[in-house]
C-alpha cells in the first residue's frame, strides 16, 4: 500500500486537540493497514519521527432508512505518539 492510501484523513475533536499538547496526533486509516504500516506513512509525507502507535477499530453502526437496515462502513482510528525531539505537524496547526 502507497503512505497517502493508509491515512485517510485526520480526525479533528476536542478529544484530539487536547492530545496534540503531548505530541499525539489522530488519524483514520485503513482498515488493513497495521501499526508498522501506520508509522512508515505518517514518518514519510510528514517527515517526523514516530515514537508510538495505538490502533483502534469501529463497528459499524446498525442504520435504517424506513423498512431497509443495514450498517455504516466498519473504520480504524490511529494515536500517533511523535518523539521528543520530533518536530509538530503543521496540518493541525489552528
Amino acid at each position: 500500500m502507497e503512505a497517502r492510501d493508509i491515512l485517510k484523513r485526520p480526525v479533528i475533536t476536542e478529544r484530539s486537540s487536547e492530545l496534540m499538547a503531548e505530541k499525539k496526533y489522530t488519524f483514520e486509516v485503513d482498515t488493513r493497514a497495521n501499526k508498522t504500516q501506520v508509522k512508515d506513512a505518517v514518518e514519510e509525507i510528514f517527515g517526523v519521527e514516530v515514537e508510538k502507535v495505538n490502533v483502534l477499530n469501529y463497528k459499524g453502526k446498525f442504520k435504517r432508512v424506513g423498512r431497509y437496515g443495514g450498517y455504516t462502513n466498519k473504520r480504524r482510528k490511529a494515536i500517533v505518539k511523535l518523539t521528543a525531539d520530533s518536530k509538530e505537524i503543521e496540518l493541525f496547526e489552528m
